[in-house]
C-alpha cells in the first residue's frame, strides 16, 4: 500500500510541476495572442480571428483516392500510326531511327521498306458514346488511331475534328455505355487548388499524380499557328511522354484541363506542366460537333502588354491591359472605334490584364457575336460594342470546306471595303490579307492582291472563292490588281 501511495503523490506533484513550466513558457491572453516566454523581446502574434480560421481547417493530409476511382476509368490510351518512309520509330528517344543504330551507329543496310511511325498519347472520354478529346499534335496526320481503354478493350478511332491552333482534336469510337468526364469551369479555378493529372501513357493503363494550381494564364509559345490560343493552366503534378491528352480534374472528378505540354530541357518532368483550360476545350468541341470546324470571333487588333515602362514612355496610368499597337481595316475593332494608342481592359464582364486574358476570351466567341469592350484612352476608361468576325473579316460562320481551301491557297482574304472598292473603280473583289507557302505564293501572287475573277467568274466574298474552287483540279486563271492600281494575271495549279 506504501508503494502505490508514493506512486500517487509522485504523478500528482508531476503533473502540478507541468501545469506550472506550461503556464510560464506558453502564457495566451484574452485577446487570442500567444506570447512566448523563451526568446525575449520576440513575442509571436497570432490574433484570435486567424486562431479560429486554423481550427476550421481539415486535419491530416488529402485522399485522392475517391475521385481516382471515379476519373480514371474515362482516360484512355491512343495509339497513332503515321506513313513514313524510314527506319524502324523504336530508335532514339524522339521516335526515330532503328534501336541498335541509337547505341551502336548506323549499320550501313538498306531499308526501302515503308514502315508506319508510331506515335502515343492520352484521351479522354467525353460521352458515353464514344466522342473523345486529345491533342492535336498526338493524332495529327495519322493514318491510324487506336484507343485502349482501362479495360484494356481496343477501338479504332475516327477523326470528327481537330483545331491547331489549341491543339485539340475530337474522336469517335464505336461503343456505347462508357464511363466519362464532365467538363469543370477552369474559370473558378483559383491558384493552390488541388489537382490531379491523369494519363494513359505507354498503354500501362491509367495513372494518377497530383499537385496544385500553380498559375493561369500562362503563354509559353509552344503552338506555331498564327491564330494559336495559348492560356494555360500551371501545375506541378508530374506530367510526362505519352500523358499529352490526358486529364486534368479538380477534387470534385470534373475535367478542368487537358494536359498537353511540359516545361523541360531534357524531355521528362522537371517541375511544371501545362494543360488547356476546360471552357477552352469545351467551346471547341461544341464547334466541331455543330460546324465541323472550330468558330473564332476576332477583333482584328495588333496588341502588346502594357508595361510600367511603357506606361510610363506612352503618358498611361494605368499598368494592365493590352495595348492596340494597330487595327486592321475593316475589322470588328476599326467599326467599333477602337484606335492605335487605346488599351482594352475587359471584353462584357471579364478583366482583361494582358493580352493572353484577351486572345483567350475574345477566342471562346464566335464570328457574330457582339461583346461589350472596355478600354481606356485619353485618361478614362470607356465602352464600346463589337461585332466579332471570322478570318475572312465576315460575321458567318468559317465551314471546313473555307479552310480547305485556305490551306490549299496558302492565304487569307477579307472583302475589299465599299469606299475602297469605289477609290480604285472596282465593283467587286477580294483582298488577300495574308499570305505563306501555298498555290498563290507558287504563282507569285503577294500579299494585298485583290482578286476579282477566277476562273472568269467574278469574286465578291471569300464566299465565292471557295464555291468557285469547288471540285476545280489543274490549273485556274486568277485576275486582280495591286493596291498600286496594276493589273496582274496568274495561272494557279491547284493539284
Amino acid at each position: 500500500m506504501k508503494k502505490i501511495l508514493s506512486l500517487f503523490f509522485v504523478a500528482v506533484l508531476g503533473g502540478i510541476t507541468s501545469l506550472g513550466i506550461s503556464h510560464y513558457f506558453f502564457n495566451a491572453s484574452d485577446d487570442g495572442v500567444v506570447v512566448s516566454h523563451t526568446i525575449p523581446h520576440r513575442a509571436e502574434r497570432i490574433p484570435s480571428s486567424l486562431i479560429s480560421q486554423l481550427k476550421d481547417l481539415p486535419s491530416g493530409l488529402p485522399d485522392f483516392t475517391v475521385v481516382s476511382e471515379l476519373t480514371v476509368d474515362a482516360v484512355v490510351h491512343i495509339r497513332a500510326e503515321f506513313e513514313r518512309r524510314g527506319r524502324s520509330p523504336y530508335g532514339d528517344p524522339f521516335g526515330h531511327g532503328d534501336i541498335f543504330d541509337f547505341f551502336f551507329g548506323p549499320r550501313g543496310r538498306p531499308d526501302r521498306q515503308q514502315r508506319p511511325v508510331v506515335g502515343s498519347g492520352s484521351g479522354v472520354i467525353l460521352s458515353q458514346d464514344g466522342y473523345i478529346i486529345t491533342n492535336n499534335h498526338v493524332i495529327d496526320d495519322a493514318s491510324l488511331i487506336e484507343v485502349t481503354m482501362n479495360d484494356n478493350r481496343m477501338f479504332e478511332a475516327t477523326l470528327v475534328g481537330n483545331d491547331p491552333t489549341t491543339d485539340l482534336a475530337l474522336l469517335k469510337i464505336n461503343a456505347n455505355d462508357l464511363p466519362y468526364l464532365e467538363f469543370g469551369d477552369s474559370d473558378i479555378l483559383k491558384v493552390g487548388e488541388w489537382v490531379l493529372a491523369i494519363g494513359n501513357p505507354f498503354n500501362l493503363e491509367s495513372t494518377v499524380t497530383a499537385g496544385i494550381v500553380s498559375a493561369k494564364g500562362r503563354n509559353i509559345n509552344i503552338l506555331t499557328d498564327t491564330m494559336a490560343i495559348e492560356s494555360f493552366i500551371q501545375t506541378d503534378a508530374a506530367v510526362n511522354r505519352g500523358n499529352s491528352g490526358g486529364a486534368l480534374v479538380n477534387t470534385r472528378g470534373e475535367l478542368i484541363g487537358i494536359n498537353t505540354a511540359i516545361a523541360s530541357t531534357t524531355g521528362t518532368f522537371a517541375g511544371y506542366s501545362f494543360a488547356i483550360p476546360s471552357n477552352i476545350a469545351s467551346k471547341v468541341i461544341e464547334d466541331l460537333l455543330e460546324f465541323g470546324e472550330v468558330q473564332r470571333g476576332m477583333l482584328g487588333v495588333t496588341i502588346t502588354p502594357v508595361t510600367s515602362r511603357e506606361a510610363e514612355e506612352k503618358g498611361l496610368s494605368i499598368t494592365q491591359g493590352a495595348y492596340i499597337q494597330s487595327v486592321a481595316p475593316n475589322s470588328a475593332a476599326e467599326e467599333a472605334g477602337l484606335r492605335p494608342g487605346d488599351v482594352i481592359t475587359a471584353i462584357d464582364q471579364t478583366t482583361v490584364r494582358n493580352p493572353t486574358e484577351l486572345i483567350e476570351t475574345v477566342g471562346r466567341k464566335r464570328p457574330g457575336d457582339e461583346v461589350l469592350v472596355k478600354y481606356y484612352r485619353d485618361g478614362r476608361v470607356r465602352e464600346t460594342q463589337a461585332v466579332l468576325k471570322n478570318i475572312y473579316g465576315e460575321v458567318a460562320a468559317v465551314t471546313r470546306d473555307a479552310r480547305e481551301v485556305s490551306e490549299l491557297l496558302g492565304a487569307r482574304f477579307e472583302s475589299v471595303p465599299e469606299q475602297t472598292l469605289s477609290e480604285m473603280d472596282l465593283d467587286h473583289g477580294v483582298q488577300i490579307t495574308a499570305i505563306a507557302r501555298g498555290a498563290l505564293s507558287n504563282a507569285g501572287i503577294r500579299r494585298g492582291f485583290i482578286i476579282t475573277h477566277i476562273a472568269n467568274r467574278p469574286v465578291g466574298s471569300p464566299d465565292d472563292i471557295i464555291r468557285i474552287l469547288e471540285g476545280e483540279s489543274g490549273g485556274v486563271l486568277i485576275e486582280g490588281v495591286y493596291p498600286d492600281g496594276r493589273r496582274a494575271y496568274y495561272g494557279v495549279g491547284l493539284d
